[in-house]
């Protein structure tokens, strides 16, 4: 069945006699996620939580369109890891002002982006892009800090094919997923600049410098079953979010 709210799906035939109030861009990443996990993770999560949550979203009547999820993300610290695709920040702004130009002649002037990949940085992209199209509402939210991970896992630590990732792509693609006693424990060394620990400076890290697997976050008691658990609280939170966005009145959107 041809889902509505999926604009791969859809044909001119529906679509001609249809509108949206918000586009949903799920962008991820192509990068290796410790040796157990496929390198397309960042994109199966992006379009599997951005799907799931426009299908809540729209059986609460939010009129929401899922485009095409990016494959590609900020890799700029990882060019010595074997097919690690990179695209810069200018590149993804080029994209998403071809994007809003787009969307914003054809009338919709909500755009999500529904980030996957912690390297994108979508913060000031959103805001030169808003000197561009004052008429619009561009706004990202990053579904992987929605939730408090230590509600549904073990080991909640790490941000790279951790307990949290492992699990979402165990329930996923579980076919995908090679069995954990091939994973890397995830183990990940800190700056020696003590600073740089912590959150109010920031370096770029060298990846294969950091991690000898790719992970960071033991995902040793990772299973299928928090997955599916995690998958529906954390795309019932981004639901919401969608459906807010879709009833704000743009001319009025402040308390």
């Amino acid at each position: 069945m041809i889902r509505p709210y999926i604009l791969l799906e859809n044909n001119w035939k529906y679509l001609k006699d249809h509108s949206y109030e918000v586009a949903i861009l799920p962008w991820g990443a192509t990068e290796a996620h410790n040796y157990h996990l496929p390198y397309g993770t960042d994109v199966i999560e992006a379009t599997e939580v951005g799907s799931e949550a426009c299908r809540k979203a729209w059986e609460k009547n939010a009129r929401v369109i899922l485009l095409p999820t990016i494959p590609y993300g900020v890799n700029t610290g990882q060019t010595d890891i074997y097919l690690d695709m990179n695209i810069n920040p200018t590149t993804q702004l080029a994209i998403l002002r071809d994007i809003a130009t787009v969307l914003n002649r054809q009338g919709i002037k909500k755009l999500i982006i529904l980030n996957s990949h912690g390297g994108n940085n979508f913060k000031p992209l959103v805001r030169e892009l808003g000197l561009s199209f004052p008429e619009m509402l561009i706004s990202f939210c990053e579904w992987f800090k929605a939730l408090d991970k230590s509600l549904y896992f073990d080991n909640p630590d790490g941000d790279h094919a951790e307990e949290m990732e492992t699990s979402l792509i165990q329930h996923l693609r579980p076919e995908w997923v090679l069995p954990l006693q091939e994973a890397g424990d995830g183990q990940a060394k800190k700056w020696k600049v003590e600073s740089l620990n912590e959150p109010w400076a920031w370096a770029e890290r060298k990846w294969s410098q950091v991690t000898a697997d790719t992970g960071i976050g033991n995902p040793a008691l990772a299973t299928a079953e928090k997955g599916k658990i995690y998958f529906d609280a954390v795309t019932d939170k981004v639901a919401q979010f969608l459906i807010e966005i879709a009833e704000a009145d743009l001319s009025d959107m402040y308390i």
